[in-house]
């Protein structure tokens, strides 16, 4: 099982293009995009987690499909006016586990979900990207495969968020985020050996 949303990246491209077009005519740069999303992130988290209005947890899946639009339209822009750094290489998988902390962490206020399980998968989302990011260091490309990587985990959790709004038994809510954990420990293994099998020679 190592089907994951992100190999829907290039359609979901296709429809990022006209805002591509219009960041590139504004003059817009790709770390810009980047620090962004990661600001609009932890600015909602900070709301999610302070304030006690269920409209937020509503509304949590159009500000991760948002964050999903601007974390695809950095890398676009990048190289659409060939503007890649390595400063922007380090700030995108930085400014995306911030994020993902930030946006996933406040799910601990809610007395419907298990704290030590959250805990458990936010733990294990971290080490899927840091699996990923690790294939480099063998001297191959990073690892995006699934089942639960960055895009997933959106998915997961906006569908979390809407079954909190609509009331769904905590029995369920836990099921979820532990699909969610049983999941990303499946990613990290499909991504080590990824990594370890690209990397290693041809053989006749």
């Amino acid at each position: 099982m190592n089907f994951s949303i992100y190999q829907l990246k290039p359609r979901f491209q296709q429809l990022l293009q006209p805002s591509l077009i219009w960041l590139s005519r504004k003059g817009i740069t790709p770390n810009q995009v980047t620090l962004a999303a990661m600001a609009l992130s932890i600015g909602y988290g900070t709301m999610l987690a302070l304030l006690p209005w269920q409209g937020l947890w509503v509304a949590l899946p159009l500000i991760l499909l948002l964050r999903m639009a601007l974390n695809a339209l950095d890398g676009m822009l990048a190289n659409a006016c060939g503007n890649k750094t390595k400063l922007g290489a380090l700030l995108n998988e930085l400014c995306d586990q911030i994020s993902d902390l930030a946006l996933y962490l406040p799910f601990i206020v809610l007395s419907t979900l298990n704290p030590q399980l959250l805990l458990a998968t936010l733990f294990c989302a971290l080490l899927t990207e840091f699996a990923g990011v690790l294939a480099c260091s063998i001297g191959v490309a990073r690892r995006f495969d699934g089942p639960m990587g960055k895009s997933d985990r959106a998915v997961a959790f906006g569908l979390l968020a809407i079954m909190h709004s609509y009331q769904v038994t905590p029995l369920w809510l836990n099921s979820l985020l532990a699909l969610v954990l049983l999941l990303s420990m499946l990613t990290i293994i499909n991504r080590l050996r990824g990594a370890l099998a690209t990397s290693r020679p041809a053989t006749q």
